[in-house]
């Protein structure tokens, strides 16, 4: 069956006013601290006598400053009250400080505006948990990712056009500075109305007692989420795309002035484009995830971020020479569209926002799946934490970088490159990420994979899967497939090769031996099976004990009816088919001819039956229903 397009959540209630009091809070953030970077940066000394570079980094430095000191105290606000309440008190004080930021433009006063910057970053603070606990409390599990896909999406094109609108209205001659001002009370105060369409909300702990030590909490929230390994790993990664994205934004009005040599519609163009292109990648997440969670895209994100990232300090200093006649000038963007060097520079800048995409959305939607349902608004809060001090830190390595005497380009590259190690390290700790990449990867490139039925397979709870065993990528396509990760059953021997080897060994597989050759083996694996059942895992098993020769499914033997006498859970048959063909079967006809009948994209297929109970489980009846899914396309 069809899932609905993502978008059709937007003609729901449960969705779209939340959805418009996300995007118009993203969109006045910007349009407020947009227009207050780009007088500093380019009318800088009519409002401070600071370098320009230290202001522009400063600013994003203390509008997260609040996540650090309050996200410990937001996430219990979120997890003790209804979330629609809480966000229209929210949006309450997004109109009270913006009233204080309208005075501060039309007094000129820049402290008053850096008190506001300040304020709303107490805003967003009290909001961030708020608005990723809302989503898994009325979205459903395949929702989640075009739930969050879309709500990215809403972010950065709010970002997009509030920097947009910012960068413009500021500089309108003679009442810019005005237009600023009640523009950005105009979008609170519509903000405001939209939160009181959002839906009633329950609170998943009206009891927590609320504390305000928010050192104390902080490190409670942090330390409750590191007991989940992949949930911390993920906030991890998540905090890490924000330290890069900081880098790279707060540089991007220097950039645009001292580099490119254009006036702010160059600023303008660059963050459109970064945005366009996170938006574009969000979105994409749901087709090339199926629907489902899916966190294979995430190291497919972390290496676009550092190709892309890379690139952009060659591609700055080919500008350089390129564009070496702008040079002391001011150039619009027209002026700049014409130089060469300049679409190399724009189409990095879209690659790193879409890649950036690829990477975020994914890591939300699995936070806020596996996260305890309880504490999940604590858990957020606790991921805003770490984004916060990444993005000081962030914000603190650019100006000693700086200050060193880097170059922004240079500073592109030093950041591409941590990016690097940083992947290295996070999916070394957790495999699960790259394995889901690995199996990604081979089902979107070198084949097609189709599916029958595969909601049979269980998001969670115990189950064993039974498939028939064609060829050696058997076990990465049905990981592919399935929604959440897969214990494997397999040959002992095939631990022993060096590439698939490690592959299973990462996945955790469960290595078995026939029992005249390891009977000690043989009976741990079956300790293995029962407890990974026990705590809800779900196994994977091939009955017939080796892969095919002829591309008939072999005899079952017994080993999946001493599974069930130890673990009463259901057994869900699986068929595989259109795999005999491919190169890493046993199957003995030309190579070469084979690979040339089944094409660069071969056509794959996974059917999966209607579970089997405990007690009707037979291996005879499990081949049947097997051989039945399979038909006749081997």
């Amino acid at each position: 069956m069809s899932q609905p397009n993502q978008f059709s959540l937007l003609k729901q209630r449960r969705f779209a006013p939340f959805f418009w009091t996300q995007f118009l809070g993203a969109f006045n953030d910007n349009l407020f601290k947009t227009a207050l970077i780009v007088v500093i940066t380019f009318d800088a000394l009519s409002w401070t006598t600071l370098a320009p570079s230290l202001v522009t980094n400063l600013i994003p430095g203390l509008f997260i400053l609040p996540y650090v000191l309050f996200s410990a105290t937001a996430g219990q606000l979120a997890d003790k009250f209804d979330k629609a309440g809480l966000t229209r008190c929210v949006k309450w004080l997004e109109v009270a400080i913006m009233l204080v930021a309208g005075i501060g433009w039309m007094t000129h006063h820049l402290w008053l505006l850096v008190a506001a910057v300040v304020g709303m970053g107490i805003h967003s603070t009290l909001f961030g948990p708020v608005k990723y606990a809302y989503l898994p409390q009325h979205l459903k599990k395949e929702e989640l990712i075009g739930g969050n896909g879309v709500t990215e999406m809403g972010t950065f094109v709010g970002i997009l056009a509030g920097e947009i609108l910012g960068a413009v209205l500021v500089v309108m001659q003679p009442h810019g500075l005005y237009f600023e001002a009640g523009a950005t009370i105009f979008v609170a105060v519509v903000g405001l109305l939209a939160s009181y369409r959002i839906p009633a909300s329950p609170a998943p702990a009206p009891e927590l007692k609320v504390s305000w030590n928010f050192v104390g909490e902080s490190v409670r929230n942090l330390r409750f989420s590191s007991k989940n390994r992949v949930v911390f790993q993920s906030m991890l990664g998540n905090s890490w795309f924000w330290f890069y994205g900081a880098v790279l934004l707060a540089q991007l009005p220097v950039y645009s002035k001292d580099y490119l040599h254009g006036d702010h519609g160059a600023f303008v163009m660059l963050l459109t484009v970064f945005s366009l292109g996170v938006g574009s990648g969000s979105l994409l997440c749901e087709r090339l995830s199926g629907a489902k969670v899916e966190i294979g895209l995430v190291p497919f994100g972390s290496i676009g971020l550092t190709i892309f990232g890379a690139d952009l300090y060659f591609a700055s200093n080919a500008f350089a020479v390129s564009g070496a006649a702008l040079a002391g000038t001011s150039a619009d963007v027209m002026t700049l569209l014409g130089q060469p060097g300049i679409w190399r520079i724009l189409f990095d800048f879209l690659m790193i926002g879409m890649f950036g995409g690829f990477f975020i959305v994914p890591l939300f939607a699995l936070i806020q799946l596996r996260a305890d349902p309880a504490h999940i608004s604590r858990t957020i809060a606790g991921m805003n934490i770490l984004n916060a001090l990444f993005m000081v830190a962030a914000a603190g390595m650019a100006i000693v970088l700086l200050g060193q005497g880097l170059t922004i380009p240079q500073l592109f590259l030093v950041t591409a490159l941590l990016n690097a190690l940083v992947a290295i390290y996070i999916f070394s700790l957790v495999p699960e990420f790259l394995m889901r990449f690995l199996a990604w990867l081979l089902i979107h490139t070198v084949h097609r994979v189709h599916t029958v039925d595969a909601d049979r397979i269980p998001a969670e709870g115990a189950a064993v899967l039974v498939c028939n065993h064609v060829s050696y990528v058997d076990a990465l396509v049905i990981g592919a497939i399935a929604p959440r990760p897969i214990r494997f059953v397999m040959d002992h021997r095939i631990f022993k090769t060096p590439f698939l080897g490690w592959i299973f060994r990462t996945a955790r597989a469960i290595p078995i031996a026939p029992a005249k050759e390891d009977p000690w083996l043989m009976e741990k694996a079956y300790i293995d099976i029962a407890q990974a059942l026990h705590e809800g895992e779900i196994v994977c098993i091939f009955p017939e004990g080796q892969l095919t020769r002829d591309g008939e499914i072999n005899p079952f033997k017994g080993g999946i009816a001493k599974i069930i006498e130890r673990s009463q859970v259901p057994v869900i048959p699986m068929a595989l088919r259109g795999l005999w063909t491919h190169l890493l079967s046993r199957n003995k006809e030309n190579i070469f001819g084979r690979a040339f009948h089944a094409g660069l994209r071969s056509k794959l297929a996974l059917a999966v039956g209607q579970p089997v109970a405990p007690q009707d489980v037979t291996p005879d009846g499990l081949r049947a229903d097997v051989a039945a899914l399979r038909g006749d396309w081997k």
